[in-house]
């Protein structure tokens, strides 16, 4: 068995590694019916939080660091599009996943994920976000060193999840660059990377929520049903 090194992998390394293919936006199945979505029905408490984040994001997000994009708008989307889990499955934050893909050992940590659980330790895992904002140049004197390439990160989440779980069904991820979202399915040897979503404008957010809603509905109605 090779053992990864403590190095950042990039996207073409694990296409190299893996055997990937990578296809963009709508040319699989898997996403193409993620993405199929209508416009979400928000509830009173949940037009509130949509209200007050937007404009604050409008505003500001341009200079947020990844901490503040994560408390101020991320930490405020995921209740929004119901990503909180329930009694068959948990969220999880800043958790390593780890594993032998291929004969190759990988480890990375994911900042958002869905995945069954015991208790506190995930086990299954379906879904995972990967979030990287720079720091601004002008408070910190460039941008930070050593943090990677987010997709890769995604990617290698993703390839850990597909071989803990084992069973032939698709993967599904999140990458965020600052305010731009874009959705992620692995199926076999094949990721689907879609068009990036601007979160600061107003039918994209709602998009973005109405694609995460649906989400749960494939999770629930489709990944977990031999659970």
């Amino acid at each position: 068995m090779a053992r990864a090194k403590k190095v950042n992998y990039n996207e073409d390394d694990l296409i190299d590694l893996f055997s990937l293919t990578r296809v963009a936006d709508r040319q699989t199945p898997e996403m193409q019916r993620w993405l199929t979505v209508q416009t979400p029905v928000l509830d009173i408490v949940e037009q509130g939080i949509f209200d007050r984040i937007l404009p604050f994001a409008i505003r500001d997000m341009a200079g947020w660091c990844e901490e503040e994009l994560k408390m101020h708008f991320i930490s405020q989307i995921l209740p929004t599009a119901h990503l909180t889990g329930n009694g068959r499955y948990k969220a999880f934050y800043e958790k390593t996943i780890s594993g032998v893909v291929d004969g190759i050992e990988l480890s990375t940590k994911t900042d958002f994920m869905l995945a069954t659980s015991a208790f506190i330790k995930p086990k299954s895992p379906y879904f995972h976000f990967q979030e990287y904002k720079p720091l601004k140049p002008s408070l910190y004197g460039g941008i930070r060193r050593g943090l990677g390439d987010s997709m890769a990160q995604l990617l290698e989440a993703m390839l850990i999840a597909q071989e803990k779980n084992k069973n032939g069904k698709p993967i599904y991820g999140c990458e965020i660059v600052g305010k731009e979202w874009s959705f992620v399915t692995l199926k076999d040897k094949t990721y689907c990377i879609s068009e990036a979503l601007n979160s600061v404008k107003k039918d994209r957010l709602l998009s973005i929520i109405a694609i995460l809603r649906h989400f749960k509905h494939i999770l629930e109605t489709e990944l977990l049903d031999d659970i």
